[in-house]
C-alpha cells in the first residue's frame, strides 16, 4: 500500500502538466482571433434584379443559344462561298508490283536507233512520293437548298434573340417573386411573434389573478398550455422565412450564410409600383392593343423554319451544279525532294448531279417536311389562343389584387382600432379576455390578409409589365395557378392564424369564468 504522502506526490506529478498548460491555454485562447461575424446586407429589389442579371444561369444559357445561332448563320452562309483546301502527303513504298519492271532500257520507236527510254521518273513503284495539292470548289446551282438553309439560320437567330429576352424577363419575375416571398415571411414571423406575446401577456394576467385568488389553478394551467402550444407556429413561421431567404440567395448566387435585410414595405399606407416597372406598367395598362408576345413570335418562327424545310426537301429533286479545280505537285526523289524536280497536275471540271431513282427518299422527305409545317402551324394557333387567355387572366388577376389591397386597408385600420379599445377595456377591468382575444385574432387575420394582398399586388404588377416578354409556358398553367391561389393563401394563413386562434382560446378560457 502507498503512503498518503507518496500518493499526494503522484497526484501532483500527474496534474502538473495540466496546471502548467492551463495559463498558457488561456493565453492562446485570448490571442486567437474570434470568428468574424457576417454583417447584414441591406438589399433592395433593384439591387437584387441587377445581381440576378449578372449571375443567372438561365440568362447565360440563353446567351449561349444566341452564340450558337450566330454560328449557324455563318455555317449556312459558307455553303454559298467558294472553298479552297490544301493538302500535303508523303508515301514510302516498301514493296511494289512494278519493282524492276523498267530496269531494262527499251528503244523508243520515235528516237534514233540505239537510244534508250528512261523510265526512272515514272510514278510506278517509286520509293519516295511527295505530293502538294490545292482543291477549289464553288457551288453554281443547288436547286434553292442553300437559300432555304440561310433563311432557316436567320429565323433561328431571331428566335434565339427572342428567347434571350424571354429568359431575362422570366428571371426578373422569379427574383421579384422570391424577393417579395421573403419579405412576406418576415411580416408573417412578426405577426406570429406578436400573437405569442399577446398570449404570454394573457398568461401573466391570469397568473396575477390566480395569486389574487380570483381564478382557479385549472384556468392557469389552460392559459399556460394555450401559450406553449403557440410555439410550434412561431418555429414554423421562422423556418418558412429561412427557406424563403435561401431561395432568394440561391437565385442571386449569394452565400447561404449571408444575412439579408429586405427593404420591401408590405405594411405601408401607400403601395406604389416598383420604380423599375412603373413606366412599363403604365404603358401596358393604357394600351388598347396588346403588343405581340415574344413567345408567340418564337412559335411563328418555328412555322417559318418548317416552311423552309419543305423547300430544302424539294431541292433534292433538282440538279446540283458545282465547279471544281485541282492543282497538284508531285515528286519522286531518291531521298530529299528539290525545287526543280516537281511535276504539275491541274484539272478543271464541272459536276452535275441529278437523282434518277432514289427509292422514294425525296418523296418521303417532302412528306416529313409538310407534316412538320402543319404541326408548326397548329402550335402557332394554340400559342395564340393561350396568349389571349394569359393576357385576360393576368389583367383580371391584377384588378382583383388591387381590389383586395384597397379593401384590406380599411379593414386593418378598423381591426387595429378595435384591438386597442379591447386592450384598454381589459386593462381597466371592463371586459373579459375573450373579448380581447377575439380582437387580437381579427387583427392577426387582417394583418396576414394585408401582407398577402401587398405581396400579390406587387407580383401581379411586375408580371403584367413583363407579360409581352414572358415565356408562354406560364400561360398554359395560368388557370391552374389562379385556381390554386386561394388554396395557397389559405395554407399561408393556417401557418399564422393558429397562433392567434390559440391565444383567443387561452384568453377565452381564462376570462370566461
Amino acid at each position: 500500500m502507498l503512503s498518503a504522502d507518496r500518493r499526494s506526490c503522484i497526484i501532483v506529478a500527474a496534474l502538473w502538466p495540466c496546471m502548467a498548460l492551463g495559463p498558457a491555454a488561456d493565453i492562446l485562447r485570448a490571442q486567437t482571433p474570434a470568428a468574424p461575424v457576417a454583417t447584414t446586407r441591406t438589399l433592395t429589389l433593384d439591387e437584387a434584379l441587377s445581381i440576378a442579371e449578372r449571375t443567372s444561369e438561365r440568362v447565360a444559357i440563353a446567351h449561349a443559344g444566341v452564340s450558337r445561332a450566330d454560328g449557324g448563320q455563318q455555317l449556312a452562309r459558307s455553303e454559298r462561298l467558294p472553298h479552297l483546301f490544301g493538302s500535303a502527303s508523303y508515301d514510302r513504298t516498301l514493296k511494289s508490283e512494278f519493282e524492276g519492271l523498267f530496269d531494262t532500257g527499251t528503244t523508243d520507236p520515235g528516237t534514233d536507233p540505239g537510244s534508250e527510254v528512261d523510265f526512272s521518273n515514272l510514278p510506278f513503284g517509286q520509293a519516295n512520293v511527295y505530293r502538294l495539292g490545292l482543291s477549289f470548289t464553288q457551288v453554281l446551282y443547288s436547286g434553292g437548298r442553300i437559300k432555304a438553309q440561310e433563311a432557316q439560320a436567320t429565323i433561328r437567330r431571331d428566335s434565339a434573340g427572342l428567347n434571350l429576352n424571354s429568359a431575362q424577363a422570366q428571371n426578373t419575375l422569379d427574383v421579384a417573386e422570391a424577393y417579395y416571398d421573403a419579405a412576406l415571411t418576415d411580416w408573417l414571423v412578426s405577426i406570429t411573434e406578436a400573437t405569442y406575446a399577446q398570449a404570454d401577456r394573457s398568461l401573466q394576467v391570469t397568473s396575477e389573478q390566480r395569486l389574487a385568488g380570483r381564478l382557479s389553478e385549472f384556468e392557469l394551467l389552460r392559459a399556460r398550455v394555450a401559450r406553449d402550444s403557440l410555439q410550434p407556429s412561431v418555429v414554423r413561421a421562422r423556418n418558412n422565412r429561412e427557406v424563403a431567404y435561401l431561395r432568394l440567395k440561391q437565385l442571386l448566387d449569394l452565400p447561404l450564410d449571408q444575412p439579408l435585410a429586405l427593404t420591401a414595405d408590405l405594411d405601408g399606407p401607400a403601395l406604389s409600383p416598383p420604380p423599375r416597372f412603373a413606366a412599363s406598367l403604365a404603358d401596358a395598362e393604357s394600351q388598347t392593343t396588346s403588343p405581340i408576345r415574344l413567345a408567340v413570335a418564337q412559335v411563328g418562327n418555328e412555322a417559318k423554319v418548317a416552311d423552309q424545310a419543305i423547300a430544302i426537301a424539294r431541292a433534292d429533286r433538282k440538279p446540283a451544279i458545282s465547279f471544281r479545280s485541282d492543282y497538284g505537285l508531285v515528286d519522286y526523289p531518291d531521298s530529299v525532294p528539290t525545287f526543280i524536280d516537281w511535276r504539275q497536275n491541274w484539272t478543271l471540271g464541272v459536276a452535275v448531279s441529278l437523282p434518277i431513282v432514289d427509292g422514294g427518299r425525296v418523296k418521303a422527305n417532302e412528306a416529313i417536311a409538310r407534316a412538320g409545317a402543319e404541326e408548326a402551324r397548329a402550335n402557332l394557333r394554340l400559342a395564340q389562343e393561350l396568349d389571349a387567355l394569359d393576357r385576360a387572366s393576368t389583367r383580371s388577376d391584377l384588378t382583383a389584387a388591387r381590389a383586395e389591397w384597397d379593401a384590406s386597408g380599411s379593414t386593418i385600420q378598423q381591426a387595429q382600432r378595435a384591438y386597442e379599445i379591447a386592450e384598454l377595456r381589459f386593462s381597466e377591468g371592463l371586459s373579459t379576455q375573450l373579448e380581447l382575444s377575439d380582437a387580437r385574432l381579427q387583427l392577426a387575420q387582417t394583418q396576414v390578409t394585408r401582407a398577402e394582398a401587398a405581396r400579390n399586388l406587387q407580383v401581379r404588377r411586375i408580371r403584367f409589365a413583363l407579360l409581352p416578354a414572358l415565356p408562354l409556358v406560364a400561360a398554359s398553367a395560368s388557370a391552374v395557378q389562379n385556381a390554386s391561389s386561394t388554396v395557397s393563401q389559405t395554407q399561408t394563413r393556417t401557418q399564422t392564424a393558429p397562433a392567434a386562434t390559440g391565444a383567443a382560446g387561452a384568453a377565452g378560457a381564462s376570462g370566461g369564468r
